[in-house]
């Protein structure tokens, strides 16, 4: 018995651990979590079901995330194909609009385009129009322009509506002139100028007789009055296409509206 208790204190001399300076080594560090066997045990006994609020709460909350999530995640085809084509859009039109600005690549032709689309303004077209009104001696000649006026007023309060409705503003930052002011001409979409060509031209060539080489020229200016509206940097490529669309359909509108030879004299008797 004596010799294995000196054979023990020999061992715990010889064990490095034991001396006092790495005592500190053998010792747990302070805070230091209890282990997970005896925190199960104490925390066994403790432990109280989940009230029953509580787990009807957690089961309407598991089935709104994922759907909320899905909807975020996976947009609908349609406001994919929607945002996708507008940004084509916005893209092609401010690569052509080379007139924007004054640093733009084509600013020395700035001047000439915003002539051609001055050709496919309201003020203009009324005014003309109210003159060759008052000109005009046959019945024919003064019907035709009667009608062409009430198509040109419908124009121009079908765009400023529709334009006050979307309130879309242009490519580039570009303030309305004063003759945009005069037609409430102010926002992007749909372009009155567009509109307006679209609609003229195809009244003067249903109701005038043109050669060919005319009613070339026709369809070609207003082509050009609407690609003169995106150069410049006032209008987007769909504010175009739509305002030629509508004045298509103004068009048709004015036909089926048509005044008569009687209404036009008794119009232009009272006023």
């Amino acid at each position: 018995m004596p010799a294995s208790q000196s054979r023990a204190r020999a061992r715990d001399r010889s064990n490095v651990l034991n001396r006092a300076e790495f005592l500190s080594l053998n010792q747990p560090p302070k805070g230091a979590p209890e282990p997970r066997s005896s925190g199960r045990k104490a925390s066994g006994p403790s432990t109280q079901p989940p009230a029953p609020g509580d787990g009807a709460r957690e089961r309407r909350q598991s089935q709104q995330l994922p759907e909320e999530d899905c909807m975020q995640l996976n947009p609908s085809f349609k406001g994919i194909a929607f945002n996708s084509l507008l940004a084509i859009d916005i893209c092609m039109s401010k690569r052509l609009g080379v007139c924007a600005g004054r640093a733009a690549s084509w600013a020395s032709a700035r001047s000439m385009v915003k002539l051609i689309g001055i050709t496919g303004h309201g003020v203009p077209w009324i005014g003309g129009t109210i003159l060759c009104l008052v000109k005009s001696s046959t019945l024919a000649g003064q019907e035709v322009l009667m009608n062409l006026l009430l198509a040109l007023l419908l124009d121009i309060m079908t765009v400023a509506g529709v334009q006050k409705l979307i309130k879309r503003r242009g490519p580039f930052e570009s303030s309305p002139s004063l003759l945009d002011h005069l037609t409430m001409d102010v926002y992007a979409f749909p372009a009155g100028h567009a509109s307006r060509a679209a609609m003229v031209s195809k009244f003067f060539l249903s109701h005038l007789v043109l050669a060919v080489p005319l009613r070339v020229l026709l369809v070609l200016w207003a082509l050009c009055v609407g690609l003169s509206r995106v150069m410049i940097g006032r209008h987007h490529i769909t504010d175009v296409l739509s305002g030629f669309a509508i004045g298509y359909f103004q068009f048709r509108l004015v036909e089926l509206v048509w005044m008569s030879s009687n209404t036009c004299q008794m119009l232009i008797s009272a006023w």
